[in-house]
Parts: C-alpha cells; sequence; structure tokens
C-alpha cells in the first residue's frame, strides 16, 4: 500500500468505484442519490489528493499513473452506466474514449523519447467539467439539460484533445 497520504486518496478513489456501481446496479429506491453521493466523494478525493501531494511535496511515480488513471475509471463508469440506462447516446461515450486512448498513447510515445507531457488546463477543465455534469445527470435533471452536459462533455474532451496533440505532436517526429 502507497505511503503518503496523496496515493492513500487515490486508492481509496479506486475502491469507490465499484462501490459506486454496486449502489446503481443494486437499484435500490435512492440509490441513484446515494450514488451520487459516493461520485462526489470520490471526485473531491481527486481534488484533495493532487492538493496535498503539491502541497506536501508528495508526488510519485505512483501518484503520476494512478490519479490519472483513477479519474477516467470513475468517469468512464459512470458514462458506460448513463449509455445502458439510455441517457447518453453512446458516441458520446466513443468520443470521450477515443481522446483518452489517444492522449494515453501520446504519452507513452513521449516517455520512451524521455519526455513527460504534464496535464494541460484544457485536460483540467474537461476532467473538472465532466464531474459536474455526472453529478447533475445523477441528479435526474431534465432531458434538455442532459443534451447540454452531454455537449459541455464533448466540447470540452474534443478541444483538450486537439491543444494536447496540437502542443505535443512533435513527439511522434523522428529524431
Amino acid at each position: 500500500m502507497p505511503k503518503t497520504t496523496a496515493n492513500k486518496l487515490t486508492i481509496i478513489r479506486v475502491v469507490m468505484i465499484p462501490v459506486f456501481l454496486a449502489i446503481l446496479y443494486w437499484g435500490f429506491a435512492g440509490s441513484r442519490y446515494v450514488a451520487l453521493g459516493v461520485f462526489i466523494l470520490a471526485s473531491l478525493t481527486d481534488l484533495l489528493d493532487g492538493y496535498i501531494a503539491r502541497h506536501y511535496n508528495q508526488i510519485s511515480d505512483f501518484g503520476k499513473f494512478m490519479d490519472p488513471l483513477a479519474d477516467k475509471c470513475l468517469v468512464m463508469a459512470a458514462l458506460c452506466w448513463f449509455v445502458e440506462e439510455g441517457t447518453m447516446a453512446g458516441w458520446v461515450l466513443a468520443v470521450v474514449l477515443l481522446r483518452e486512448f489517444a492522449v494515453s498513447g501520446m504519452r507513452l510515445v513521449a516517455v520512451e523519447k524521455g519526455r513527460v507531457i504534464a496535464a494541460g488546463w484544457s485536460g483540467k477543465i474537461k476532467t473538472a467539467s465532466t464531474m459536474v455534469c455526472i453529478c447533475l445527470i445523477l441528479f435526474g435533471i431534465p432531458h434538455w439539460l442532459n443534451l447540454v452536459c452531454q455537449g459541455i462533455i464533448l466540447v470540452t474532451t474534443v478541444y483538450s484533445g486537439i491543444e494536447y496533440f496540437v502542443k505535443n505532436g512533435d513527439v511522434f517526429k523522428e529524431s
């Protein structure tokens, strides 16, 4: 088990993902609101672990790997649930997945060349706005607002993906 507080919070977030899904699939009265509470807590651990890691110098290779992976798994779990229940179009999820795989692949190529691609502001805005939209959809918003949330998720996802490739596309050039 990782020893730093920041890494422990990341592990807690990872553990909360199956709890979040189990509550949704269990489907008891009010389960959606309980799942919303779990999702909010998991999202807050993302903010907290990042703050603690930077403020108390707890940045680690484990955290650099697991923190973004935990975020992606949490978001994808919620989006997959929405597609399954019919409150989100499958192609929206496909666009989000494509962006995540593409950016992760680019980061792997960069690492092979000894370069680290840090998360940009647009990626942070994408993550935050996506998490807020997921909370709203879990809360049970009207259909028109759900569509607005899907649009926000799409626009921030595509924009941040394009920005990553424009700023870092040189990693694909042969030396």
